[in-house]
Order: C-alpha cells, then structure tokens, then sequence
C-alpha cells in the first residue's frame, strides 16, 4: 500500500491519554454535561494557533502533544465540532461517541486458538527439541523460536547490554515476574492509557491510570518476555536478555489501541531517547485507515485520515531521534498488498460494515507507516502461519510467532508446543481459570502453563500465545542485539545508540534467506483450513512476500560486520 499521504483530520475518538505536558496521575474524568474530543492541527499550524483555534470554537485543551499536532479537548457547545472543522487552522474534532453496541474483549482469537480448539498432548519430535548452546533457564527447551532465529547461539557472542532500551508499547509488563524484574526499567517507564470502564471494566485505582510494572491484559508481559526475559537460572531466556525493557503502556487492558495513547508513546519513546519499539498491535478503530473511502460517511473519513496523518507524524518523530520501530503483520490471513473486504471495523463507537478496501490509499496502521519494519510469522516448521498477513510491500523479515495446527501427519499436530512460550501475569491466569487463588497450575492446564519460582521472591508464571504480535518482538530482541554489538555511546541518555537505518539494514543483510513454497499457492486444507486462507507468496529466494529477505538471524546479526554502506 502506497505510504505517502497529505490530508490531515480530526483524530479518532478514544479517550484521554497522559499527554507528555500533563504530570502522570493527573488525567481526570471531563465535567458533567461537557464531551471529549480528540483535535488535530493542520499541516504547518504552530501549537498554539491551534490551542487559539481551539479556545475560539469553545473547547479547551485538557491535554497536548505539540510535536505532532494532537490536542485533547473538552467542550460543553453543542456545535463545538462544527466550529472546529469551520477553523483554519484545524481539520475539525472528533466526539467520543457512545459506542453503539456492546464492546467484547478485544481478544485476538488466533493467539487463543488453542483454547477453542482441543490441544493434543506433545509427543516426541514435537516443537521443543534440538538445543543449540547451553540451556540457560529451566524452560529453554520449549523455545523453538529462540533456536530458528538462532539466539540461543548469539548470547555467547552478544547477549544484550543494559544500555539499549526497548519499548514495549503494548498493554503493560507485569514487573512482578522474576525473568523481567531484573531489567525492567521503572524509572522510564509510562502510562499513556487510562483505564476506559466501557471497554476495560471498573477502574483498580482511583486515577484510572494503572501503576506501570502491571499488566491487567496479559499481551504486554508476553511480548516483553520474548524480548528480554534474563537469563537468570529462572523461566526462560529472552531473544536479548540483557537489554532494559521500558513499559510504553498505549493499550487498553481489553486489547485496544487508540491513536491518541499510541502517539503519545511514540514522541516519548523519541523523547526519552528509547532504542527499538516494538507494537504488536493495529490502531483501533479502523484495521484500515482510507483517505477517502466511499464507504464511509464523511466524519468516519476525516477519522481515518487524521490516524494516518497523526500516526505518522509520530512514527517519522521517533524514528527522527533514533528509535528503531518493529511492528506485527497482523493475524488476518491477507496480502496487505491486495487486501479483502473490511468487515471488521469499527470495531469501537459504532457497528461494523463491509468496506472495500483501495490499496492505494488505505492503510493498515502503524504496520504500513513511515520507518516500520514489518514481521510475518512462521511455525515451527518455517512455513508461514496460516493466520499470518504477507506481501510483498509489506513483509521485511519473517520470524517465529507459532501455529497451532502446524505439523500435520506427525505427534506433535495441533499441540501448545506448537506456539511461542512466554512470561504471563499470575493475575491473568486466573482469571482465564488456569491458575488457582493459590497460585497453582489447575490440572489438566500443566502443558500450557508453567510456573517457576526462584529461591526467594515472586515465583514466574508462562504461557503459550502464537500470533504475528509473537513473531514481531522476536525481530525487535534481535535489533536490540545489534544496537547492543555495535551501538555507540549516546550522550543524551548515556546508554548506547545506533541509527534506525542501520541497525534495520543489518537486519536485513544477516536474514536467513528463504525461497517460496513449491507451489506458490500456500494451502491449508490439511490443517482444517478453508480457501480464504489460501496465500501466494510472490518473489524470488532473497526477496517474497512470505519471509521478506528471509527469518531473522540473531547470531548472524551479531557476528557480521556492520557495513553502512550494503543493502540486502
């Protein structure tokens, strides 16, 4: 899908996030008989015409984030939106709308599909033999991904160092698990996402706006463990295990993802002078963001092109000040290059409709923004997951995130080994029911989750999920690796840096290269799959729309020289 787009618009309606000018803990709840609306500023329009505009048209800025042009307004006029779109230097405004039907969780049911479907008990040759080096931690044995990418073997030549930062702009990162306490960083960690009751349920503190180091949706805390779980004789190893996690918590606990908490992270991650991001997720309400879809009415238009303009002001912002952005595919079996139907969205503030989806001006988002290296997902096997997303204008690199239904004829068939092991809040699972109020595995759930206790302290708790939001932080533990062998001292934060573009070259370069399937037509019949999940993977062996320019190479990526000047 085409990059470049020029309209700017009022951004979706989502609720208030901790914007970087207002004190953490200070997001409050708007008055009574006023309404909440997300404003964007029209290209070239300084921050504070826009808050004049604003003012002018009868809102007021409860929340800003200058360097990209979103305000966050409350307004007791009626027609305070039309007064809005009607100002010069602003597009319009956006209401937070009462949603039109009830929300569910937004629970991805590709990375739970094992819990819908009846999981075979892993036989031998299943997914967790063939270690490469020393096993590090109890559970290293079931990580099948950490050894198709290698890592296993990179830590004896670069294992992580503390002065590489990695975001994990998700749901949160419960710091509680001993694999991620050690270099979990609360000193830089933040919450751009307070607690929405109509989709998260009543909020745990009085602010709504929950503590970092928790994790009330579970998402966040898997995709950290991936990263940089320590190698501490406890759980399991991460891709970079000695590398600092940062929370960038822009989710809802439900499994939303609203443009304003997400933009906010993202000029903070610049800000704050984090090294690699990693966003396991797409920008709700849209799964595509269209410029001008006849389809939509025109409000739902302008929506989607003030999330295309405002995502990537962000994304250009924090790729700007270094920071290397990694995103998921998706899990929606698509060629993003020729995408289906849209009959997902919106899938909050209104009721889904089928749309046709232009590839030349709809975007899925952040995956399709400026600077962001896109993962696909495999299975154990290497084929792509079923559920993955591909094409060849999407897809960089290609990297584990697991399928259930891999290995068709052989034991280890639809079993949990089959997917990718990580670090799980204790509070989650049991609330999933798997973890009793003693904290103790419930019987029958032993092969799907594992608990872990060091010698003092909190005891670990993991789970299997497989997604491309699995795959995604695979890739970022790896950029993290690089950034860590040949970054150089940063002297805004004293860590290590390196520029985006190299470390996502040397990406690139040291990949695995992988041919496409013979045919080309992927099917999944076997697998119980029907033809819309048929996939063609176009292109040749150092380039497809299936692995990019191949599966990530964490040893490679450390023990090849960086040259600035290659490209894959």
């Amino acid at each position: 899908m085409s990059r470049r787009f020029t309209a700017a618009a009022v951004a979706t309606a989502t609720t208030a996030a901790l914007a970087l000018t207002v004190p953490a803990g200070s997001v409050a709840a708007a008055p009574a008989g006023t309404t909440r609306y997300t404003v964007v500023a029209e290209d070239g329009v300084s921050a504070e015409s826009a808050v004049a505009a604003i003012r002018a048209a009868g809102g007021t800025v409860v929340s800003r984030t200058d360097d990209v042009g979103v305000f966050e307004v409350t307004s007791d006029r009626t027609d305070f939106a039309k007064r809005a779109t009607a100002a010069g230097e602003l597009i319009g405004a956006s209401e937070q709308r009462a949603i039109g039907y009830a929300p569910k969780l937004k629970r991805d049911a590709v990375e739970r599909e094992n819990l819908t479907q009846r999981a075979r008990a892993a036989g031998k040759g299943g997914a967790t033999g063939g270690q490469h080096g020393p096993k590090a931690d109890p559970l290293d044995d079931k990580l099948w991904g950490q050894r198709m990418i290698r890592a296993d073997r990179a830590h004896a030549a670069e294992p992580g160092d503390r002065g590489v930062t990695v975001g994990v702009l998700d749901t949160g990162l419960d710091a509680s698990n001993p694999d991620l306490a050690p270099h979990f960083s609360r000193s830089l960690s933040r919450n751009f996402a307070p607690d929405k009751t109509d989709v998260d349920g009543p909020c745990e503190v009085a602010s709504c706006l929950d503590p970092v180091g928790t994790d009330d949706g579970g998402h966040g805390t898997h995709v950290a463990g991936i990263i940089g779980a320590a190698a501490n004789g406890v759980g399991l190893t991460g891709v970079a295990p000695d590398v600092t996690l940062v929370e960038l918590k822009g989710g809802q606990d439900s499994g939303y993802f609203f443009v304003n908490p997400v933009v906010n992270a993202l000029v903070y991650a610049g800000k704050a002078g984090l090294d690699v991001v990693n966003m396991s997720f797409y920008v709700d309400p849209w799964l595509f963001n269209c410029a001008n879809n006849p389809a939509d009415s025109p409000e739902a238009q302008a929506e989607q092109r003030a999330i295309i303009k405002a995502m990537n002001r962000a994304l250009n912002f924090a790729y700007a000040h270094g920071v290397t952005l990694v995103a998921a595919m998706g899990n929606e079996n698509d060629d993003l290059g020729s995408p289906r139907n849209d009959v997902t969205s919106p899938d909050y503030g209104g009721t889904p409709y089928e749309r046709p989806i232009d590839n030349k001006t709809c975007l899925n988002l952040p995956t399709e923004g400026p600077h962001v290296i896109a993962v696909s997902s495999l299975g154990p096997s290497g084929k792509k997951s079923d559920f993955s997303n591909y094409g060849t204008e999407q897809t960089e690199v290609a990297a584990p995130g697991g399928w259930f239904r891999d290995g068709f004829g052989t034991p280890s068939f639809r079993t949990n080994a089959n997917m990718i092991l990580s670090s799980y809040p204790k509070k989650v699972l049991q609330e999933e029911g798997t973890v009793d109020a003693d904290g103790n595995v419930v019987p029958g759930n032993e092969d799907l989750v594992y608990k872990d206790c060091p010698a003092q302290g909190e005891c670990g708790y993991y789970t299997y999920l497989q997604g491309t939001s699995m795959a995604s932080p695979h890739a970022a533990g790896v950029a993290a690796l690089i950034v860590s062998k040949f970054g150089r001292r940063d002297h805004r934060t004293g860590g290590l840096t390196l520029a985006p573009d190299l470390v996502e070259n040397q990406l690139y370069r040291t990949a695995a290269e992988h041919a496409c399937p013979t045919p080309r037509l992927q099917q999944y019949r076997d697998e119980g799959r029907d033809e819309t999940f048929d996939a063609y993977c176009a292109g040749g062996t150092n380039f497809n729309g299936f692995y990019g320019y191949g599966i990530v190479d964490a040893y490679a990526a450390v023990t090849t020289p960086l040259h600035p000047g290659a490209r894959p």
